[in-house]
This record gives C-alpha cells, sequence and structure tokens, in this order.
C-alpha cells in the first residue's frame, strides 16, 4: 500500500482541530487551579486536596517548592496507573500537570489579593479551583493526582470514586492540623467542600440534557416534529394500555432543555391530551452528545 501524505496530513489537521477545544479548556482550567492554589491557598496557609494539598503541606513545613511536589507526584501515579488508562486520558492528563507544575513555579512570589476575612478567602479560592478542575474533567482529561490513582482503582476494582477521594482528602486535612492547627483544617474544609461543589456543577452544566417520553394521540407528528424541527433522534417504543389494553406507542428522546421547551410548546398547541414526562439525564453519550473519543 503505497503512503499517501495528503490522507496523513488531512488526517492530522482533523485531529488537531476535534482537540483544539480540549487544549483551550485543559490550559485555561489548569491555569485557574495554580492561580487558587498560589493566590488564594498558599498565602493564607490553607490546606487543599489531593497531590496539590500534599505539595501545600511540605510547602508549609519544610518550604519546598509545590511545583516539584506536583510534579514528581503526579510522574510516579501516572506511571502506576498507566496500564488502567486510555491513551488520550493519559496525554491530556500529562500536558496539564506538565502545564501546572510550569505554572506554580512560574506564579511563586506573584501578588496575591489583599483579604481579610479567611471564610471568603476559603470560599474563593474553592470556586476559581472548582471551576478549573470541572473544566479539565469536561474535557476528558484531568489535573493526575488523586484523579488517576482512583480512575485506575475503579477499573481494577470497582472502588467507589467519590468514596476513596473522600478518604484520601480526609487523611490529608488530618495531616494539615498539626502543621497549621485546627482553625486553618476548618478553613480547609470549607474550600475543598465548595471546590467539589464548584467542579460537580460544571460538569452539569455542560452535560445537561432532559430525557422526554412522550405518550401521544399522535405520535407519528410529533415524531416528525422533533426530527425534522428539533433535529433530534427519537424512538418509538411499542407499549399498551393498563386500562384499556389498546396499542399505545411512546416516544423516547433525549434533548436539550430548550428544545424540551420548544416541545411543549408543540404539543400544547398539537396534542394538549399528551403525555409527557421530564426527568434529568446526568450525561449522555452518542451521536449528536458527548462523543466516546472524549472518554
Amino acid at each position: 500500500m503505497r503512503w499517501d501524505p495528503v490522507k496523513y496530513v488531512n488526517q492530522a489537521a482533523l485531529t488537531i482541530r476535534r482537540e483544539l477545544p480540549t487544549f483551550a479548556l485543559v490550559s485555561f482550567g489548569t491555569f485557574l487551579v495554580s492561580f487558587g492554589i498560589m493566590a488564594l491557598t498558599l498565602p493564607y496557609r490553607l490546606p487543599t486536596s489531593g497531590v496539590a494539598g500534599v505539595a501545600v503541606l511540605t510547602n508549609y513545613a519544610y518550604g519546598i517548592s509545590p511545583a516539584w511536589v506536583v510534579g514528581v507526584g503526579n510522574v510516579i501515579l501516572l506511571a502506576w496507573g498507566l496500564k488502567e488508562l486510555s491513551l488520550r486520558f493519559v496525554g491530556w492528563t500529562v500536558y496539564a500537570v506538565a502545564l501546572m507544575t510550569v505554572l506554580l513555579k512560574v506564579m511563586e512570589g506573584m501578588p496575591h489579593p489583599q483579604l481579610n476575612e479567611l471564610l471568603l478567602v476559603a470560599i474563593l479560592s474553592g470556586v476559581i479551583k472548582g471551576l478549573g478542575g470541572g473544566l479539565v474533567l469536561r474535557s476528558g482529561s484531568s489535573l493526575g493526582g488523586t484523579d488517576v490513582l482512583v480512575v485506575a482503582l475503579r477499573k481494577r476494582y470497582g472502588i467507589e470514586v467519590g468514596r476513596f477521594s473522600f478518604y484520601i482528602n480526609l487523611v490529608i486535612l488530618g495531616a494539615s492540623v498539626f502543621i497549621i492547627g485546627l482553625e486553618g483544617a476548618v478553613y480547609g474544609l470549607v474550600s475543598i467542600f465548595v471546590n467539589g461543589l464548584l467542579t460537580d456543577n460544571v460538569l452539569r452544566s455542560f452535560d445537561r440534557r432532559r430525557q422526554v417520553i412522550i405518550i401521544s394521540n399522535h405520535p407519528g407528528e410529533t415524531a416528525d416534529f422533533i426530527t425534522s424541527e428539533l433535529r433530534r433522534g427519537v424512538t418509538i417504543l411499542h407499549g399498551e394500555g393498563g386500562f384499556t389494553h389498546q396499542e399505545r406507542p411512546a416516544l423516547l428522546c433525549v434533548l436539550t432543555p430548550r428544545q424540551t421547551v420548544d416541545l411543549k410548546r408543540h404539543l400544547s398547541v398539537n396534542d394538549p391530551k399528551a403525555f409527557m414526562i421530564v426527568s434529568d439525564a446526568s450525561e449522555v453519550l452518542g451521536r449528536g452528545f458527548k462523543s466516546w473519543t472524549s472518554l
């Protein structure tokens, strides 16, 4: 088979275009997390979670630059979990870790906001780091650290990610009591809680979809509206009425919040006796939604 350079160039260009949004999300999210650590965590002697939490504590105790602990710690964890993780996930995680290591070093000694209320600092730190971490995770990557550990353990042993991450961070917070005191650890707990809350909300906001089931008197017309006007796929489920025992087809589709409103308006005018069930879909994979290749 003859090598076609044009074909490979086109494939490379297509891959680059497809991964550009990932590059933007990972870069911006990593910057936010790095800023949150160097401007709103270290100057106020607050703890944080994961490998970054260990890096922060070693800085408080021994004056070691967080960049070195983050870099070395993630290299070890990535090498350990390499066999359990996808090549794409590892590649983008390596980029995120390398960028974060550089940013932590560059941001050393940078001016930070002068805030007198420590609770406000803890909340603001959690918001910024949670937003950044959510953007990185949304892109199908991670900032390494305990994310690599828990993902690998989940695939190998079926361990619950949330519970295992909580235990790890609990140990880090417990150790921080002996370094920064109980009050600082409590403020750190607030920051970690806000961080997790923001991360979850960022992920949900990007993947927010509605699963809709419609039992309509005019299933054909409703299906045509969904496919032609909303440009979404629809599945016809063949059902039977439990009381009348008449055939009652049910339509199943996944829509965005805006498309769900448009469908409600259509049914209110064209089929006001229709029965419609709307529920949140936490994640949708497949054509027209999140790609399998982004995992």
